[in-house]
């Protein structure tokens, strides 16, 4: 690799990182306290928290990647143009391809990096994911809830326990479910217990509420009633695995005895072809990135910054791809259009890196979007120095 390659490779490298890291802490973090619940409510420990928090990381890299790629070589070509190197590579009469060359090697490298993650460690991640929140709710009531506190056992299903006794008996049962928009149930029993498979709670000497949602009550009084414990439990502990869960190989071949599969073959389709497509978006990043900001430019030209134009290309190619494979599930068509998205926006901006001419949004919203940064600019620069002005007076 040439001197200059390498020089701009170590450039885009550097911004890659700088872009990659905050936004990657950021979405990470949301994504956890998403999921903090879980360790509080079962009363896990920190390390259970931590490793949960570690699991969550796979899946938000591939995301992440090609929007960072997107702002690492955008602002670097920018501030290249603006130091006048790009020109002066044009004059010195560099091929293009000194330019193209170092960011399309690190687009590769990106995209097999996610490949990876997405195919083999994501999936394995999840899996391990699952499994936690399958041992946590397997023995939850006999051995996890305390006892005279509210725990939140699942979306709209609310227990309370007043006293544990040996054998997995249990004292003064509240149960308040409301997971059917149809009705609310309540239940009070004197005492209860988890039958030894951990999938069902039967009580004994209660009453149970419901009301509809027109108002009305009705009250039953039962010696001993069954329920069902099986969704939070998972069968004791054995997580069911979706086929976001599955690595690359079961996806070319399920298991036709999978219970999850033979209830939702279609999933299974769409997700094969949504990692098969997912991991060259890094490169297709690339490509159009190069076309809009890849050129020298001059610095009286009025223009909209091309970090703002990549990333309005790139998220609606991202969101064009996400419909795309969420509509597979119901028509098979959508296949197409799936891998036509990577393969047209490839072919176009080819075209447009080989007749070196600029990638650029259409006019009316290049203007609705220049006046935007304008104004928001503006807004900043003022705010910041009336920030300076009152400090210094």
């Amino acid at each position: 690799m040439k001197l200059l390659e390498t020089y701009i490779l170590r450039r885009v490298s550097q911004m890659f990182l700088v872009a990659l890291l905050p936004v990657l802490a950021i979405i990470w973090t949301t994504q956890v306290l998403q999921r903090i619940n879980l360790v509080t409510d079962s009363g896990q420990s920190i390390g259970s928290f931590a490793k949960l928090a570690t699991m969550i990381l796979p899946s938000i890299i591939p995301v992440v990647l090609p929007f960072a790629l997107v702002i690492a070589i955008t602002q670097t070509l920018t501030t290249m143009n603006n130091d006048s190197e790009l020109t002066v590579i044009d004059a010195a009469g560099a091929r293009r391809s000194v330019l193209v060359r170092p960011i399309l090697l690190l687009a590769a490298a990106v995209s097999v990096f996610s490949f990876f993650v997405d195919n083999v460690v994501e999936p394995r991640a999840k899996t391990v994911v699952r499994q936690m929140i399958a041992e946590t709710y397997a023995d939850l009531l006999s051995s996890v809830i305390e006892e005279k506190t509210f725990r939140k056992l699942d979306e709209g299903l609310y227990v309370q326990i007043s006293q544990r006794m040996a054998g997995r008996m249990l004292k003064g049962l509240f149960v308040a479910d409301e997971r059917d928009p149809n009705y609310e149930l309540i239940y009070y029993a004197k005492e209860g217990a988890v039958d030894d498979t951990g999938t069902t709670l039967i009580m004994h000497e209660g009453e149970v509420h419901r009301k509809t949602p027109d108002g009305n009550v009705s009250v039953i009084n039962f010696d001993s009633y069954s329920f069902d414990l099986s969704d939070m439990t998972e069968n004791r502990g054995q997580a069911t695995l979706k086929a976001s869960d599955r690595d690359l190989w079961f996806l070319f071949n399920p298991d036709p005895n999978d219970k999850d599969y033979t209830i939702r073959p279609q999933t299974y389709r769409a997700e094969l072809h949504r990692r098969l497509t997912d991991w060259v978006l890094p490169v297709v990043f690339a490509l159009f990135s190069l076309a809009i900001a890849g050129d020298a430019r001059s610095h009286r030209e009025a223009r909209l910054h091309p970090m703002v134009s990549a990333l309005a290309y790139a998220f609606a190619l991202r969101w064009a791809a996400f419909y795309a494979a969420n509509q597979i599930d119901t028509d098979p068509e959508y296949i197409a259009v799936l891998y036509a998205i990577p393969i047209v926006s490839s072919v176009v901006s080819i075209v447009f890196l080989g007749l070196h001419k600029r990638l650029v949004m259409p006019s009316f919203l290049r203007d609705r979007m220049s006046s935007v940064w304008r104004r928001t600019q503006e807004r900043v620069l003022s705010a910041t120095s009336g920030t300076d002005g009152g400090t210094a007076q």
